[in-house]
């Protein structure tokens, strides 16, 4: 690929900043959507985003190409993650958003991430002291947001990594297991009584939780009371391997509900991206389903072709698939490179940013394709498992969970499937 000019490149950056910042001044008159989410929505874009400040310092220290990767950036709709901080100021952050928002006749879209205990305490752990108070913030969330238009994701990881998963001393007796369910379909339930808000209730990753696992759980913690689930948060496998995922989660709650009567209850009889009763599972090679190798999903879908049919589409739940980090797929390491698990969530190196956010995506259950990740925001300081404190992957200590690092937001923009463009 030819470099860009110096001359185009500035120009670039300076159209593409001059259109951000004019987002804000201009006052739409559409009518309301019946529907938070249809084909035509368009999400909100912060013209004050950390990719637009850093194209602003690439621009001034004469770092043209990057400037421009940047302003092209800040240009794409990204989530907005509230963290921490008291119930009030949830209330006056969240409603500063949405009014903002509003003002354009955009869609935000939201992450509540302040369950107690969250992330089993490892780099992004933190989260409210207790339900009492992990309820009371996300009351004041809801207030926030009031009668206008957001899209909310609920607690990434908070049921693929449940209390009970964070070690066997963690949870002996359940109770915070019971308390996590609790306090997650009590978000659910408290944020879509706003009127105007669409709940995505974060399910983990095609990699994680078997289907059944993952269903079983998501029924628990109130999906029947939201609008999906959402996938892929802060990760990179494949889009399309994302969406087969989500299908087969929304087929086996369907399944296990509404289908047939000896079914009910029973997620645990579902196929998998980890076995299919269906596959010969013979040992021969592509007999069984495997988690690495898609081909052999075919059996996965036959144990639900075979099992579950075509259900009414009406009847099953839509999700939406995070696309911030996935261009380029999952990083796996050379073989034998690392002893340990390789953290291959956690920084993963030479990833590019996906699909862009959209809510026209053509897959009949995924809502939307979102950025719920801030690409450039470090997963944390990732060791890869060598005992120090040095991530071996870029040779440096990586910058706490959360924080925005510059090398790596130039990358993901760098290394983008398709190409980076200006949201026009």
């Amino acid at each position: 690929m030819k470099p860009r000019s110096s001359r185009r490149s500035a120009a670039a950056v300076i159209a593409a900043l001059t259109a951000c910042a004019a987002l804000t001044a201009t006052q739409a008159q559409a009518t309301p959507a019946q529907d938070v989410i249809t084909p035509a929505t368009k999400f909100y874009v912060d013209p004050h985003s950390k990719a637009a400040k850093q194209a602003l310092v690439d621009f001034r220290n004469g770092d043209i190409e990057n400037a421009a990767n940047m302003a092209e950036l800040a240009s794409w709709p990204q989530a907005e993650w509230f963290t921490d901080g008291t119930p009030d100021e949830v209330r006056v952050k969240v409603n500063r958003l949405v009014r903002r928002a509003r003002a354009i006749d955009r869609t935000p879209v939201l992450v509540a991430y302040d369950i107690p205990g969250r992330d089993c305490s490892q780099y992004s752990s933190g989260g409210a002291a207790s339900s009492a108070a992990y309820r009371k913030w996300i009351d004041a969330f809801a207030a926030g947001i009031g009668d206008d238009k957001a899209v909310v994701v609920v607690e990434p990881d908070g049921l693929a990594n449940l209390p009970k998963d964070c070690g066997p001393t963690t949870d002996p007796t359940g109770e915070l297991t019971a308390a996590r369910i609790a306090d997650i379909a009590y978000a659910v339930k408290t944020l879509k009584a706003r009127p105007r808000t669409a709940v995505y209730l974060d399910a983990g990753n095609v990699q994680w939780r078997a289907v059944g696992d993952i269903a079983q759980r998501l029924l628990d913690a109130g999906l029947r009371y939201g609008d999906g689930f959402a996938l892929n948060v802060s990760n990179n496998h494949p889009t399309d391997h994302n969406a087969r995922y989500g299908t087969w989660i929304a087929k086996c709650m369907w399944f296990a509900t509404n289908g047939p009567e000896q079914a009910r209850g029973h997620t645990d009889w579902c196929a998998s991206q980890y076995y299919s009763s269906a596959a010969p599972n013979d040992g021969a090679p592509g007999n069984a389903v495997s988690p690495s190798d898609p081909s052999t999903w075919r059996w996965t879908d036959a144990w639900f072709d075979q099992n579950v049919g075509t259900p009414p589409a009406g009847e099953l739940r839509h999700f939406v698939i995070d696309t911030s980090r996935n261009g380029r797929g999952a990083w796996t390491p050379a073989p034998g490179k690392y002893s340990g698990d390789p953290e291959s969530w956690c920084n993963a190196p030479g990833r590019g940013l996906g699909p862009r956010p959209t809510a026209d995506t053509g897959v009949p259950l995924v809502d939307a394709y979102l950025w719920i990740k801030t690409p450039g925001e470090s997963d944390g300081s990732c060791t890869r498992n060598t005992g120090g404190t040095i991530d071996p992957e870029y040779g440096i200590v990586d910058p706490p969970a959360g924080a925005w690092w510059p090398d790596q937001a130039h990358a993901l923009a760098r290394n983008a499937v398709p190409r980076l463009t200006f949201d026009r």
